[in-house]
This record gives structure tokens, sequence and C-alpha cells, in this order.
């Protein structure tokens, strides 16, 4: 190729950038599962394009490309397609509808409607994905979130802003504790992103779990399991940039995300698909890329704005908590939440594990007091676990241990302040004073 030609091919490119030239239609070459390869056409990464089908136009969206050769990916179903469809570049994206209209609203990844409740009536839009704020124009975590939930307020407290994960394999109750959190907030909104569900369970946890109470300051962005990845991965980034919007409103945000997991997932097809190798147990390097800059743009805003306190849902495949994900995910939340199957199956709920969660910004938002408290009965019933085999069999002998020997006069008390009802909300200060009381109990023995 000639250097003439090649800066011929340079200057349209910039001035199709600028948007001064027409964009120019393409032709599809070949399809292959969800990917779609067409040439002809000029288009930036990340940008929409509409291919013509007998049913209509598709809208896909630039993933890669190689050489005149750009991939797409579909947002919806491919039938229809024929060998040598066109493909025309969109001239631009309207973006995400945003306002107060969103609250009580359930949305796609694409901000359209999936409650028949019309359109939604917003002249405000934002892009699905924004930059991240800088780190140094953040505010730093410094007061507690009333999360309705007495085990992660006593012993687990999560301050605004905080990035949270809720670590749990299938049926242990995360979907049910993200439901109670939405009740029992104290943030002014809350954003859902369900995202790989099945649909059975889109509907229930909006109408049975998330309630009417919950859902009329919610904003729930559901991409089901049979939705495209693409439509996964915008799932995921449309929740964020909606819970953006409110937060840079002045607006303290939660934003529930099930599950960071099938983000990874979505992914994981989207640059399988298009030619990436494959490296930790099959997930390409981009997956572990994409991960930290979804989760670094939730958290507290600047002067004058809000704050985005965030729980990402990580399914741990075969309660493997050393899983990819999960792995990653740990190293770059502010803490973590595992649900214990174990406790699950023995009727405690929620069934958060203590021992093997950790919140690191609560010595930031509690007093030392708190601390301590907390700290003592962690300790207690650590105790217990560490000794329950023992226990159970009637092989320790009591006053071995007067640690042991505590927990164990405790262990009723303990698990009377862990658990809770599905509908109960318990208030920070009770928990505090609930926590007090324990403790109390503690050094009377």
């Amino acid at each position: 190729m000639s250097s003439e030609t090649i800066c011929a091919r340079l200057k349209n490119s910039q001035q199709l950038i600028a948007g001064s030239v027409p964009k120019v239609a393409g032709r599809l070459t070949r399809v292959i599962g969800l990917t779609l390869e067409a040439v002809g056409c000029q288009a930036s990464v990340g940008s929409l394009c509409a291919v013509d089908s007998v049913n209509g136009t598709i809208d896909a969206e630039v993933v890669g490309f190689e050489g005149e050769k750009i991939y797409l990916m579909p947002s919806e179903e491919i039938r229809g397609i024929l060998p040598g469809a066109r493909v025309t570049p969109l001239s631009s994206e309207q973006g995400i509808p945003v306002g107060m209209h969103l609250l009580g609203r359930v949305i796609d990844g694409a901000g359209r409607p999936l409650d028949g409740k019309g359109s939604i009536a917003s002249q405000q839009r934002t892009a699905a994905v924004n930059k991240a704020i800088n780190p140094l124009s953040r505010r730093q975590i410094s007061e507690p979130l009333d999360v309705g939930i007495q085990a992660i307020n006593g012993m687990l407290t999560v301050g605004k802003g905080q990035r949270m994960g809720l670590f749990a394999g299938s049926g242990v109750g995360k979907s049910v504790l993200l439901g109670m959190m939405t009740r029992g907030t104290a943030a002014d909104v809350i954003v859902v992103g369900l995202i790989g569900e099945r649909g059975r369970e889109v509907k229930e946890f909006i109408e049975e779990i998330l309630g009417e109470e919950g859902r009329a300051r919610s904003v729930v962005v559901a991409a089901p399991a049979d939705n495209s990845p693409l439509m996964r991965l915008k799932g995921c980034e449309t929740a964020v940039s909606v819970a953006e919007y409110f937060r840079d409103q002045g607006m303290d945000v939660l934003l529930l995300m099930d599950s960071i997991t099938r983000y990874a997932q979505a992914q994981r097809e989207i640059a399988l698909a298009i030619g990436e190798p494959p490296a930790t147990k099959g997930y390409p390097p981009s997956v572990f890329a994409k991960l930290p800059a979804l989760v670094e743009r939730a958290g507290n805003g600047g002067e004058g704005q809000g704050s985005i306190t965030a729980f990402y849902t990580v399914l741990s495949e075969g309660d493997d908590l050393q899983d990819p994900i999960a792995d990653a995910s740990r190293a770059i939340l502010d803490g973590h939440i595992v649900l214990s199957r174990e406790l699950a199956d023995a009727g405690h709920y929620p069934a958060i594990d203590v021992a093997k969660s950790i919140s690191r910004v609560m010595p930031a938002v509690t007093s030392e007091l708190h601390q301590d408290q907390a700290r003592v009965i962690k300790t207690l019933y650590s105790s217990y676990q560490k000794n329950q085999d023992l226990i159970t069999i009637g092989a320790y002998n009591k006053g071995s241990d007067p640690i042991v020997d505590t927990a164990i006069q405790l262990k009723p008390k303990i698990d009377e302040f862990l658990q809770q009802k599905m509908q109960q909300i318990i208030p920070y200060d009770e928990c505090l004073s609930a926590l007090d009381d324990l403790t109390q109990q503690f050094r009377a023995n």
C-alpha cells in the first residue's frame, strides 16, 4: 500500500471521527456463533451499527477489528440475517435516559423500559460508560451507612462510598439479603443490577423480595440469562451509569450488582469469540482489566457530590473462594462478606460467616468501643467454629480453655444476634445497643 493511500485513509478516518464525512455502509461477510464480520465500513470500537435482516434491522456493537474487517456483537438474536447483509454505522449513540423519572422503573441494558409503563419521560441522557473520578478528588470514607442488617451493621460496618463483595454459592440467600438491604438502607436511591439471572427470578425479586416499599426509590436494570453477552455486559455498565447520575446530584446511592461474575462471563464470551487467547481458567486478560474499571466507578464523589456504596455479588463455583473471578474481586474491593452454605443448611439466615468476612473501612467509620466489641464477638464465634467438632461429639473438656467455655455458653445469644428474619429491619443504633448488651454478658462471665 502506497504512502499516499495510507495518508488518504488516515485523513478520511479523522474526518469520520469529527463527523464531517457521512459514514459508509459495508456488508456482512461472515457469521460465527454470535460474532458478525463485516467489511467496507469504518466504525470505531464501541460504536453501534445497524445490520439489515429480513425482520428489520439489528443493533450490533463493534468489539474489534482486523485489517479491513470489523467484528460486531449483536444485542439480540441474529435470525433473518442474509449473506452480504448491509451494515450501516450509526451516527451517534443516544445514551441512557436518567432523571427522577427512573425511580420505580425497570429497564434493560440499553436503558429501554421493561415494565410496560410506557417510555421514560426524561430529556437527560448519559453515556453507558463514564470515566472514574480522579482518586485525589474523591472524599474519604468517614460515615457509616445503615443497611438494616444487624450482622453487617454490628460486625462488618459499611461506610458510605465503600465497595463490598458478597461471596456466595447458589441457593444460600444472597438475593434475599440484597432485598433486605433495599428496604432497610438509609441511602436516598437504590440501583439494582440483575445480570444473568433467570427470567423468573427477575420478576420474583422485583415483586416479592424488593416489594413496593423498596421499588419506590429504586431503579432496576435487568439483563436476564437469555440476553446476548453484549446486553449482559451493558446491563452492568448501565446500572453503574444510573448510579453515577444520582451521585452527581448529591444523593447517597446504594448499588446492588447481582452479579459481577456474570459480567466477567459475558466479557469472556465476547473476547473468546473475536479470538482473544484464554489465560486463567479460560478467562482472557481483558476480563481482569474490565473488572477494576467497573468497580472504580463506584465510591464517594467530589465536593458537593454524593456517594455510591456498592455491593457486588460474586458467585463461587462449587463454593470455591479461590475461583479466578472471586480472587480478583477480593483484591479490588474494600471488603468481602462470605455467605456460608453450612449456615444456610442449618437454617441460619442471613448465612453470613463473620469469621471469614471483613470490612476494610470499618475502623474509619466506627468508634474504638464498637471495634473492640465486634472483635470480642468475632473471637468467640471463631473459637467455637474451630472446636465445633470436639464440642459436637462431646470430646471437649470444660475448663480446657476459658474463651471456648464462654463461647459455648454465649453461642445461642451470638446466633440470635447474627440472625434476622427476612421482613425484619434493624436500625443502626439498635444494632449497636444489641452488640453492647452481648459484650456485657461476655464480661459478666
